[in-house]
């Protein structure tokens, strides 16, 4: 294990500087810089202080590389996208667990002759989204589009919209919106 650059990746996560964490641990920040550029070789004594200063355990720095960063998940099984949706329509939010998330992107189903209401949806920011099954009917503003398998769409979302499942299967939808929605 690179001690180094195991100590700077855990300090960039937790948005600490060298002098912050310096602080915290009662080292000078010249010392981080040694360890972090792999110059010196910190005594179990010395690492145990710096890692009071997140507080991390010795056992956690030195748990295995599928560990680090599960403060900052990458990987975001079917099981673990919470289900956001409401009525027949279904949302499954990807990364809802990352910290000051920007971007909403969801798995999107609907049933035959589903529809997100009469109601035209606006808010701030844009929205972008490709079908991958079903056929989807997408209204923004007065304009009507049908789409199929592989279109996709992008649209300022302040512009009114809806859409409507127009096929006779289910239809699924990868769609992303910025900011973040849910």
């Amino acid at each position: 294990m690179d001690i180094g650059q195991r100590l700077k990746t855990i300090r960039l996560q937790a948005k600490l500087s060298q002098r912050e964490l310096a602080k915290r641990s009662g080292v000078t920040n010249g010392f981080i810089s040694q360890v972090e550029k792999n110059l010196v070789s910190p005594s179990i004594g010395s690492l145990k202080k710096l890692l009071d200063g997140f507080p991390m355990t010795l056992a956690d720095f030195f748990a295995d590389e599928d560990a680090v960063g599960a403060d900052h998940p990458v990987v975001y099984r079917a099981e673990d996208q919470p289900e956001r949706g409401t009525g027949d329509i279904g949302y499954r939010l990807v990364g809802g667990r990352f910290p000051d998330r920007h971007i909403t992107l969801l798995r999107e189903t609907m049933p035959p002759g589903a529809d997100t209401g009469p109601d035209l949806l606006s808010h701030p920011g844009q929205e972008c989204g490709v079908v991958i099954t079903g056929q989807l009917q997408l209204q923004v503003g007065e304009r009507r589009f049908e789409l199929g398998p592989g279109d996709g769409y992008y649209f300022d979302s302040t512009e009114p919209h809806r859409f409507i499942n127009i096929g006779e299967d289910e239809l699924y939808i990868v769609s992303a919106s910025q900011p973040k929605a849910l």
